[in-house]
């Protein structure tokens, strides 16, 4: 009975330790999206202090090339709108990701507690 418990813990530990990973994948995927959005909000508040009579450039491949403030302006907002989506999205990823991970950590103290006590009566009837 022992053994049959020891596997399944071994199993959900398994299942854990992949869950933490994938929380730690996904967090990081964040932090790079929160740093798309730092980026994008200097450039909004950069093209926010342009007037119409200034050039806006943008970089296509090695080329500059002239674009109107206006279409510049909507560009980024678009881009900010978007990031922004993604990180919501994964904020809601790893809620659930993270609800998932305690649930294995409940089955976890449980399987331990069932493993503890078929260990003890193993001994007992040794």
């Amino acid at each position: 009975m022992a053994e049959a418990i020891q596997k399944k813990l071994k199993a959900e530990v398994e299942k854990y330790a992949q869950s933490q990973k994938d929380v730690s994948k996904t967090m990081s995927a964040r932090q790079k999206l929160e740093t798309q959005v730092t980026e994008n909000n200097i450039v909004k508040e950069e093209l926010d202090m342009l007037g119409s009579t200034n050039t806006v450039y943008k970089l296509i491949g090695p080329v500059l090339v002239k674009q109107e403030l206006d279409e510049a302006k909507a560009t980024v907002g678009k881009r900010l709108e978007y990031i922004n989506g993604e990180v919501q999205r994964y904020d809601a990823m790893i809620k659930d990701m993270e609800k998932k991970s305690e649930q294995h950590r409940e089955v976890l103290a449980s399987l331990q507690q069932e493993f503890q006590k078929a260990q003890g009566l193993a001994v007992g009837k040794a």
